[in-house]
């Protein structure tokens, strides 16, 4: 999985300028694929048993996660147009949900007195993300524009990290 930004044809400030929509799109995607990176560290943090279910779980979401790089550079090379935006969506959606089933399938095979559900708690934030992602889909085949500020609402409400688990685990 590789994010991806080539450098331009030219050698000129105009030939860079033209690659604004990929630069943007590749950061965007950086941003996702780093928040997933630290919320799935806090999350293995808490964990203190694996099984077979999660181990597919997981490559689920690896799997979701690696469309990202395709969906990013169509979306970014064709300037945020309308299906590729809607793309892009699907695929943050289904790495939401693939995260929302990995959690849900490490629940119920920890060991008592583990604290992961405590620190998981209602989890409002992984519950309105697929909703906007949801909501963005849609929305992208008439106003890419406010698909695309969705996802980027979304990362917003997340580029905070986290600390759900860190303070529970502290306790």
């Amino acid at each position: 999985m590789v994010l991806e930004l080539r450098p331009p044809e030219g050698t000129t400030l105009d030939a860079l300028r033209e690659l604004g929509p990929v630069f943007i799109s590749y950061v965007l995607s950086f941003v996702f694929v780093g928040i997933y990176w630290n919320n799935h560290h806090h999350l293995f943090q808490a964990v203190r048993a694996v099984d077979g279910r999660v181990l597919w779980a997981n490559l689920f979401l690896l799997f979701c996660l690696s469309l990202l790089p395709f969906a990013s550079a169509w979306m970014g090379e064709h300037e945020f147009a309308a299906v590729p935006v809607a793309l892009y969506g699907v695929i943050l959606l289904a790495a939401a949900v693939a995260y929302f089933g990995l959690v849900r399938t490490l629940l119920p095979i920890q060991p008592e007195g583990t604290r992961l559900a405590e620190a998981i708690g209602n989890d409002a934030k992984g519950k309105i993300s697929p909703l906007i992602y949801a909501l963005a889909i849609p929305i992208a085949l008439v106003a890419p524009a406010i698909a695309f500020a969705m996802y980027v609402a979304v990362a917003v409400i997340w580029v905070v990290p986290d600390t759900r688990i860190e303070r529970t685990l502290s306790r």
